[in-house]
């Protein structure tokens, strides 16, 4: 348990990194608050935003060329979700306002685009966006349980932490992964569909309790990502 004199600091130090916003008056003072490795993890956020906008526009006109670029955007967001960690530290520069714009970038990039990116490719049925949901708010609260105690996660001689406490939400690019390759393959729905069928966990097979079985790994992966007692390595 933490002393209430480190309690005390580490409440001066949050009110003195708040002090800079409250003080910058005028016009685009978020803005000119913003450091260089803040602007590198709005990158990030574009990535995950054109995903989305690709898987769109896939949806509308069928041009596979969309598709593929919907898969690809969420790796470039990956690039830019390691580089901004390095540009803080080159130039000894970091924000509180960076650390919520990093995991709010990751939720686009990593939860909302693939998850999209599953529906776009065929888990279309009620049961498989419902997973798909709770895919998203699973990423969306490891994320929030990251910010609030990282600070209690045991570092190491850098003062990095030495694990993930559950799947983090990047790891969600290895499913993004399987369905490039399942692109490739033509196993995606309007060709040869999605492999491993689907489950009628109610009523009549295409009513509401039809359910794709690749849904069931992803509501594992959901699980993992929340789990308090999966310790992931931090590398």
């Amino acid at each position: 348990m933490s002393s209430p004199r480190k309690r005390s600091s580490s409440k001066d130090q949050k009110a003195e990194a708040l002090q800079q916003y409250q003080d910058s008056d005028g016009h685009f003072t978020l803005v000119r608050n913003f450091r260089l490795a803040d602007l590198v993890t709005i990158m990030n956020g574009v990535c995950g935003s054109l995903s989305i906008f690709s898987s769109a526009h896939y949806l509308l006109n069928n041009d596979i060329d969309y598709l593929w670029s919907a898969l690809a955007f969420p790796l470039a967001g990956l690039m830019f979700d390691f580089l901004d960690g390095k540009v803080a530290r080159w130039r000894k520069s970091s924000s509180m306002l960076g650390q919520e714009l990093d995991s709010l970038a990751d939720l686009v990039s990593f939860g909302v685009a693939p998850s999209l990116l599953a529906f776009v490719v065929g888990l279309r049925t009620y049961l498989d966006t419902v997973v798909l949901t709770g895919f998203i708010c699973c990423g969306l609260a490891r994320l929030a349980r990251f910010n609030a105690t990282v600070a209690l996660v045991p570092k190491n001689e850098a003062g990095k932490a030495k694990y993930f406490e559950g799947l983090p939400i990047p790891s969600s690019l290895g499913f993004v992964a399987v369905l490039a390759y399942w692109t490739k393959q033509g196993w995606i729905e309007g060709q040869q569909g999605i492999p491993w069928g689907t489950l009628t966990l109610w009523g009549e097979a295409g009513g509401r309790g039809e359910l794709h079985v690749v849904s069931v790994v992803l509501a594992l992966w959901a699980a993992a990502m929340v789990s308090k007692t999966l310790r992931v390595p931090k590398i």
